[in-house]
């Protein structure tokens, strides 16, 4: 297939990579990031889209994404797929898929899980909204890009689904490093409180996969000095966007808002920029109750 891909930063660039090194042809562009090896360097984004039988899109936020969508759409091929895999807010990826098959065109909202390691690796988790038709016609590049892709529904529920899976993320792991630093306080040592709750009810992707405890279970961002596999300032745009969703559509997300709240201290008010999200580990350990 002949591919564009917009946006080359630390997830765009591994996941053109891959797919040009399946044998598609792949034009990029970026503002400012490198071309990763074996894609071509468009100039601009029209260059990157006209002519393709699928552009994917990786940006920042929705209304970067909604100025792509518009400059390129009328000048992508009738019946391309346009897979935007940024995680942006719902109302965003729902706008730009009605353009985008108002052209004829194939909208498929997919924003990925598995961080810059699944990127590279190609074992990203894709969550999917859009047409069966727009889901096919993409899948054979998911499968590519990633381990797993679930067509979670129409327009927009692909970005649903990664904002209340990324809220629940932010959650456990609050709820994770705060156990770890009362466990500290209480003389529970590290490992045996791992061990428990590991395998007790305690049990989550938090603690099992990505221990924020340095040198306990298995290797994660805390045993390299908490650079990030993800970053805190990125789980608070999840969290912001969760939040966002949660007004419009009127549910009740108190401890989704706490935890966007202690997020947003950490990394605007505090040094939780540039770290790992797990980073709240060290924060919690220093403080006390008051």
């Amino acid at each position: 297939m002949k591919i564009g891909f917009i946006g080359l930063g630390n997830m765009g660039a591994p996941m053109a990579a891959n797919l040009a090194a399946a044998g598609h042809t792949v034009t990029g562009f970026d503002l400012v990031a490198d071309t990763p090896e074996g894609v071509a360097k468009a100039d601009t984004v029209i260059a990157a889209a006209a002519g393709q039988d699928a552009v994917i899109t990786m940006l920042p936020n929705g209304e970067i994404l909604q100025s792509v969508a518009g400059d390129i759409v009328a000048e992508m091929t009738k019946g391309a797929a346009f897979i935007d895999c940024s995680t942006v807010d719902v109302e965003s990826a729902r706008v730009v898929a009605e353009a985008a098959t108002a052209l004829g065109l194939h909208a498929v909202d997919a924003p990925v899980s598995g961080g810059i390691g699944g990127a590279a690796a190609g074992t990203l988790t894709f969550m999917a909204g859009g047409s069966e038709e727009a889901f096919a016609l993409a899948e054979p590049l998911f499968d590519i890009m990633g381990q797993k892709a679930v067509h979670c529904g129409d327009s927009g529920a692909g970005q649903a689904a990664k904002i209340c899976n990324n809220m629940i993320l932010g959650i456990t792991m609050l709820g994770t490093c705060e156990a770890f630093a009362l466990a500290d306080k209480l003389g529970l040592d590290r490992q045996k409180m791992f061990d428990v709750v590991s395998t007790s009810s305690g049990y989550s992707w938090s603690m099992n996969a990505y221990c924020p405890a340095p040198g306990v279970g298995p290797e994660s961002p805390a045993d390299n000095n908490y650079k990030p596999g993800f970053a805190a300032e990125l789980m608070l745009k999840d969290l912001r966007l969760s939040q966002q969703a949660a007004v419009s559509a009127n549910a009740d997300t108190p401890m989704g808002q706490h935890a966007t709240d202690l997020y947003a201290t950490f990394v605007e008010e505090e040094d939780g920029e540039g770290k790992d999200f797990s980073a709240m580990l060290p924060r919690l350990e220093g403080r006390g109750r008051g």
